[in-house]
């Protein structure tokens, strides 16, 4: 049967690998032959899922968004992440990668961080679990996410700005993986989003998954079915969008939309529209779509948005463009913005400037009254705040 997952070798289609240099090997050998294993073990998923019950507040909602769907003519459900504890979909993800971080006997956590959200569910596990932490985060969003960078400090981690390149994620997670090579026998290093060497990507997917799990069961009890037509999130290295396409991206009936971000323009030259104008490469340790020069340099990205402002996108999701399998949307900063306000004035949530791009969608395709639309509210807005005060003068 032909599937979009990952494959034995860690590819999906050409996309994923392992590109990684000697030093990480021994580390991530190590994950590749544990990780399987160990989050099938009975004790983990006890002990996973518990803390996503108890800790987290899983299972978030299924919502259905009334003022928002007879506006659209259309059935629109918004899966609530943004009510996780620390305010996105992150925490899931760290939750299972602390977990198997201890079993594999490592006691010092690092991870890389852009919106700030995964360094706060980082953080936030590590304080949890009584274990080190230490966050890279690019100097530019260290400035431009505040608020996050004090809740990490709160919560006892360490942050540690990136100021090379264009101080943003790309280059905080250049940081963290020289931390690594460093240090490989006692640190974990917790990657935040679906990319990386392989097994990342699939593990990261798998811990988010609960998300798309959750979607059939609670639209099974919506509306007696439980395959949405359509499922939409946003995209930038894509944890929230793997989680959210993970039981669905096998089944045929269910069309995949993955949103971007465009920022000023996809040819303006500040974009993140890795898929109109990436190329195939070799970024952060696997192989993927993207954004680089002639001669192969990467290009610098740009969003609005600090979680989707990354020059490429995970394996899995280059492979749903390539092949087809998925429909993706490049939406501007000012869509974007404009998507995220509106979701506060009709239905009093104000989200996260990535799940915005997913919500600037509804202007840009056109469903069916009869049709079921699940949208991942993937985070909510109060670290953007600021961005949203100073772009509508509030």
């Amino acid at each position: 049967m032909k599937t979009y997952h990952v494959d034995e070798n860690g590819y999906y289609g050409q996309f994923g690998g392992a590109y990684i240099p000697e030093m990480l090997y021994p580390n991530v050998e190590e994950l590749r032959q544990q990780y399987l294993k160990l989050t099938a073990e009975p004790s983990f998923k006890e002990e996973f899922n518990k803390l996503l019950k108890d800790y987290v507040g899983r299972p978030t909602p299924l919502y259905f968004a009334k003022r928002l769907s007879e506006k659209y003519n259309t059935k629109i459900y918004l899966k609530r992440e943004d009510l996780c504890h620390t305010g996105a979909h992150k925490v899931n993800n760290t939750i299972g990668q602390i977990l198997l971080a201890k079993r594999l006997g490592k006691n010092r956590i690092i991870a890389e961080t852009g919106a700030g959200q995964h360094g706060v569910a980082t953080a936030t596990v590590c304080a949890l679990m009584g274990i080190k932490c230490v966050v890279y985060m690019g100097a530019i969003d260290i400035q431009r996410q505040a608020p996050n960078v004090a809740r990490m400090k709160m919560l006892g981690a360490e942050v540690r700005p990136a100021t090379s390149g264009s101080k943003t994620l790309k280059d905080a997670t250049n940081e963290a993986i020289r931390d690594w090579i460093n240090n490989p026998v006692d640190t974990h290093y917790i990657i935040g989003s679906a990319i990386g060497p392989h097994p990342y990507p699939d593990m990261v997917s798998r811990f988010q998954s609960v998300i798309s799990e959750e979607i059939k069961s609670q639209l099974l009890e919506h509306e007696g079915r439980e395959n949405p037509d359509h499922v939409i999130a946003c995209v930038g290295g894509g944890s929230n969008a793997a989680g959210a396409f993970y039981h669905f991206v096998d089944t045929p009936g269910v069309n995949i939309i993955a949103v971007e971000a465009a920022g000023e323009g996809i040819h303006s030259g500040k974009s993140a529209a890795t898929t109109v104008l990436g190329k195939e490469g070799i970024i952060h340790g696997c192989k993927t779509l993207l954004m680089q020069s002639n001669d192969g340099q990467i290009t610098e990205p740009h969003s609005i948005s600090a979680g989707l402002d990354y020059p490429g996108i995970g394996p899995m999701h280059a492979h749903l463009c390539k092949s087809g399998r998925a429909e993706f949307f490049s939406i501007t900063d000012e869509d974007a913005m404009q998507g995220g306000l509106q979701l506060c004035q009709l239905e009093g949530i104000i989200p996260a400037i990535e799940s915005s791009h997913a919500l600037a969608v509804l202007d840009h395709k056109k469903f069916g009254s009869d049709e079921i639309v699940v949208l991942n509210l993937s985070g909510r807005g109060d670290k953007d705040l600021n961005t949203y005060i100073n772009y509508f003068n509030l």
